[in-house]
């Protein structure tokens, strides 16, 4: 149901959710495009409230850009009050990620839905969860699927999907345990061959405001980018070349992922490690993107190693 308070005349522009590193990266880019719309020209940011001096100066960098801060904590509103504030705005750009906890994201959904958002981006930026499935072995993707199951249940607020894979950074983290610099070994999840799509947080930022601002206008799809496209192999190959050595590759099949995410359930890296060996709606062609399409240039594996990955000494 539409919120009747907010019409086209008094809705103001764009809400982003979340002042994370995606968040961040998302309100920059909008920031400096010179192209916007009035209905899509004022900017705010949905963050949780603080009293501290952090906070205060982020406030005050933010309104010397002319953007406003809306102070909500999302865990902690209802539906109703997310609503409400959502629904001031013509465009939510939701950059709040899974580690908001589960429910969250349909939480969102729905107040934006409650709201009478006009156009509704989810936190999607990852996988082609469709193609993952329901039941995999990260079963947080499950809610995404229940998020685009609700908005295509729908009709009244447009919705739009930016798939992105993995953040570049995330394969290098030495937590994820796919690049071990400390051993100077990379670990394939499934299978050599496996690939998979990453593009950084300041790319998704760019490619977003792009989408945004596309014309024509953007609506009710998913829209597929990619900074790069690339096999365990290939990245190993990246380490090796960046690093000036020889890494030691080893392969970590799907039945020795499976078994070891059975001995330890609530691992979230082992539920990651066995979803991407599945090979399956974690990675499509960069050629066929949305920014190799249109010409846009974006940071590849090998350039982002070059400037983060110092050379083995």
């Amino acid at each position: 149901m539409t919120n009747p308070a907010h019409t086209a005349a008094t809705r103001e522009g764009i809400l982003v959710i979340g002042a994370g590193e995606l968040g961040s990266s998302v309100l920059g880019a909008l920031s400096r495009r010179t192209d916007r719309e009035a209905d899509l020209r004022t900017l705010a940011l949905m963050v949780r409230r603080s009293t501290s001096a952090e906070a205060r100066q982020r406030a005050a960098d933010l309104a010397a850009e002319g953007i406003a801060v809306v102070e909500v904590d999302v865990a902690e509103a209802s539906e109703t009050e997310l609503a409400a504030a959502m629904g001031r705005h013509h465009t939510v750009i939701c950059c709040l990620g899974m580690t908001a906890g589960p429910g969250t994201q349909l939480k969102l959904a729905r107040a934006a839905l409650a709201g009478g958002v006009p156009r509704y981006f989810p936190w999607q930026f990852g996988m082609d969860y469709d193609v993952v499935g329901r039941n995999s072995p990260q079963d947080l993707f499950d809610e995404q699927l229940d998020v685009r199951d609700l908005l295509r249940g729908q009709n009244a607020t447009e919705w739009v999907i930016v798939s992105t894979g993995m953040f570049t950074s995330f394969v290098f983290e030495p937590d994820f345990g796919v690049v071990d610099l400390r051993t100077n070994t990379v670990n394939a999840l499934g299978s050599w061959d496996n690939e998979v799509t990453l593009t950084t947080p300041e790319d998704i930022g760019t490619l977003t405001a792009e989408i945004v601002h596309a014309r024509p206008r953007i609506a009710n799809q998913i829209v597929y980018v990619a900074g790069d496209t690339i096999s365990f192999n290939g990245l190993a190959d990246v380490v090796d070349e960046v690093r000036g050595t020889s890494v030691t590759r080893t392969e970590w099949p799907l039945p020795y992922l499976l078994d070891e995410l059975e001995r330890h359930p609530t691992d979230a890296m082992r539920k990651y490690h066995a979803v991407f060996a599945l090979g399956k709606g974690i990675a499509w062609p960069k050629a066929t993107s949305f920014n190799a399409i249109r010409g846009i240039p974006t940071t590849d594996a090998a350039t982002w190693a070059r400037a983060h990955l110092g050379r083995r000494t």
